[in-house]
């Protein structure tokens, strides 16, 4: 079975203001600076690699069990959960930026002739 293409972009603004209320509720944005959340974005990471990580190329998500296709998916989660976060506390549209990144690498690294 291919791999399904990503959705469209989910409302970020919606995303980033449930975690700031799930934050709030929780006396948590003392706890939410850039740093801390950096390094907690670094840590889902890697636990999103440490799934991965014995898996050879040819296993592909389509060969993955029901368990692995979960595990995969809550780190999947976890990071962009942590990355809106983020994104939130230091007033960037990650969505904008991304646009704006995707413009200068297609100035810096041209299509094939």
């Amino acid at each position: 079975m291919p791999a399904s293409p990503v959705p469209a972009v989910p409302d970020l603004d919606e995303l980033a203001a449930r975690l700031r209320a799930f934050a709030a509720a929780r006396d948590w944005e003392r706890h939410h600076t850039p740093r801390n959340l950096a390094l907690a974005l670094s840590g889902e990471v890697g636990e999103l690699c440490a799934e991965l990580q014995w898996l050879g190329e040819s296993d592909v998500p389509a060969g993955w069990d029901a368990d692995r296709r979960r595990r995969v998916a809550d780190e999947v989660a976890d990071v962009l959960i942590y990355l809106v976060r983020f994104a939130d506390v230091c007033g960037i549209d990650p969505v904008s930026a991304a646009r704006e990144k995707i413009e200068r690498n297609e100035a810096r690294f041209p299509p094939l002739p």
